[in-house]
């Protein structure tokens, strides 16, 4: 049995802590927690998760320690932690913008790092997690990290020097992608269509379109085309977007928060 201990249990812990014990690897994974808000520890209770009373204790009894805290409070967490981290432990942090270096001056020389950039999609075990590791963590107990996030979604492993970059095309995007359908269903609403029916037909489109992107086989440029017949509204519509500049909007929103990946890391 493993012993695999978070340190924050809010919407993101609890989310991959649902995914695990609903898996198959939960019966091979002992998970332990602790927050101090306790109303996020009593939800866990369905789950069988073992309570801890600190951050130290959950580091002290497991080999594998979720940091799921936001990147403001994670040098008061390493500070905590810092005395039971062992060499053999492996950290796994969510933290936007940490590296594993960061982590290491902070607990112990050559600690094992896993740098996770997973997004709230894991809430309905549709996540899209994006994961890079430190020299020092073993193909097999990276292998482990990445099959958690995997029962709780899709995940990918990229260079950690991208681990920043990753951030707007998967962490952050569901919050531009919501602003986005948020502007469709204000229209809607403003000519007088109901907004749950503007609700679930506009929803129903971006899920059809993102199986389209992965599943059809098309490009992107492609998969516009289908849409778009000549002199038709598809087209009066793409080229007020490009008009109006989508395209430069989408560069510098993924720019922003790239930069303030880098100015958490400082």
């Amino acid at each position: 049995m493993t012993n695999v201990g978070f340190i924050g249990a809010g919407n993101m812990g609890h989310a991959i802590m649902k995914g695990v014990a609903g898996s198959s690897i939960g019966s091979s994974i002992r998970l332990h927690a602790y927050d101090p808000y306790a109303p996020a520890m009593e939800r866990l209770s369905e789950l069988g998760v073992v309570s801890c009373m600190s951050g130290s204790e959950v580091t002290e009894k497991c080999g594998y320690v979720f940091l799921a805290v936001k990147p403001q409070q994670l040098d008061g967490v390493l500070a905590e932690i810092k005395d039971s981290v062992r060499p053999d432990t492996v950290i796994v942090s969510i933290c936007a913008g940490i590296t594993d270096e960061y982590i290491a001056q902070r607990t112990i020389s050559g600690a094992k790092v896993v740098m996770v950039m997973p997004n709230t999609p894991l809430l309905l075990g549709e996540g899209a997690t994006a994961l890079s590791r430190s020299e020092s963590v073993t193909d097999e107990e990276f292998g482990l990290v990445c099959s958690i996030f995997g029962s709780c979604g899709i995940y990918a492993v990229i260079p950690k020097d991208r681990m920043k970059e990753i951030i707007a095309i998967n962490g952050s995007s569901p919050a531009f992608i919501y602003l986005y359908a948020q502007s469709f269903i204000r229209y809607a609403v403003s000519v007088g269509i109901e907004e749950k029916v503007a609700v679930d037909l506009f929803a129903k489109s971006l899920i059809g379109s993102a199986k389209m992107i992965t599943d059809s086989g098309r490009t992107i440029d492609e998969l516009i085309s289908m849409v778009s017949s000549k002199g038709g509204t598809t087209i009066a519509g793409l080229e007020q977007l490009r008009a109006n500049g989508l395209d430069k909007a989408v560069e510098e929103c993924c720019k922003a928060c790239t930069k303030r990946a880098y100015e958490l890391a400082e």
